[in-house]
């Protein structure tokens, strides 16, 4: 699936501010005159949306997990994400394969390459984003963070501290190892903070 545009994944752990950011990012963009697409993981289509559901409320294999993680990504690529990018859209999305590599892959054991085989084959040959945004924090601050928002949670959230340490290791693992796609960015700054860091990395690629 060869695609052309600009293709932006967010990631971090549970509470890192990725929603926020992804609005503040997508409210800059359009008005710099340029045409953004925002969507999520797993989501962002009808088949995918329906598999978000499942995955969210059932607790399940990490194989299973994985490949139905896989089988979402797959359909929202295919009928959202690639075909924004061809009309030469920004596309800026809440989660990518990097987030299976860490959940299923690093987290829950799998196995990191496991994991890219399983999203190359879904995605006919593995698909990465121009540019990726970490968002690091503290796992104690981050879920700190969930607890005074007050947002319905998932069972991610509900994971213990060391599920959400491990998470943090993982992200950082492939940051230290992908440095020139994945940015991390200081997710315990201020809104405004974050998102004037990740504007500066998206404008070296614009």
């Amino acid at each position: 699936m060869r695609t052309r545009g600009l293709f932006v994944s967010i990631e971090g752990g549970e509470g890192s501010g990725k929603s926020a950011l992804i609005q503040g990012l997508s409210l800059y963009l359009e008005e710099q005159g340029m045409e953004c697409l925002t969507s999520r993981e797993p989501g962002g289509v009808k088949v995918a949306e329906e598999i978000r559901e499942l995955i969210m409320e059932n607790e399940m294999d990490a194989i299973t997990e994985a490949l139905l993680f896989a089988s979402a990504r797959r359909e929202h690529f295919k009928n959202k994400i690639s075909p924004a990018l061809t009309e030469g859209k920004i596309v800026i999305c809440d989660r990518f394969v990097d987030s299976s590599i860490v959940y299923q892959g690093y987290v829950q054991g799998i196995g990191m390459d496991n994991v890219l085989s399983i999203n190359s084959q879904a995605l006919e040959g593995l698909v990465m984003p121009h540019l990726t945004l970490y968002l690091d924090v503290e796992p104690t601050i981050a879920l700190n963070r969930i607890a005074q928002n007050n947002r319905e949670t998932n069972r991610f959230d509900e994971k213990s501290i060391e599920f959400h340490k491990k998470v943090r290791e993982g992200y950082l693992l492939i940051e230290e190892k992908h440095s020139n796609r994945i940015k991390k960015v200081d997710a315990s700054l201020s809104k405004d903070e974050v998102l004037q860091q990740s504007i500066e990395y998206i404008k070296n690629i614009l």
